[in-house]
């Protein structure tokens, strides 16, 4: 599914999924990139993501479930998307700065994971 993410914008530099536990499963850069964070680096944001995103759920019956959290660095943009599953509750994307990250996430990444998952 993150080599298919990829293709669908050429802004997404990065996909990934982590377990519960933030151990990044399936990893996908743009061909091409050069990281801007090490492997472990990497995999330490993973982890704090899932934390996170957690967290939010605290507030899920008040405020609804939460759909992503977005973060502008001055180098990329960096999103987690919630997938609703208790094994592999999140989605990493990065984007390149310029990019429409917004619309990318709602029309095209959003929809391609809902899809993925209900088929």
């Amino acid at each position: 599914m993150c080599k298919q993410i990829i293709e669908l914008d050429s802004a997404i530099r990065f996909v990934g999924i982590p377990n519960k536990f933030g151990k990044q499963i399936v990893v996908e850069y743009r061909k091409g990139l050069t990281p801007l964070l090490t492997d472990t680096e990497s995999e330490l944001y993973a982890v704090e993501s899932v934390m996170r995103m957690n967290n939010r759920k605290d507030y899920e019956s008040k405020l609804g479930k939460p759909i992503y959290s977005f973060t502008l660095y001055e180098k990329i943009k960096r999103t987690t998307i919630s997938l609703d599953n208790k094994d592999y509750p999140i989605l990493m994307v990065s984007f390149d700065t310029e990019a429409d990250h917004e619309s990318i996430i709602l029309n095209k990444i959003i929809p391609f994971v809902k899809n993925e998952l209900a088929g």
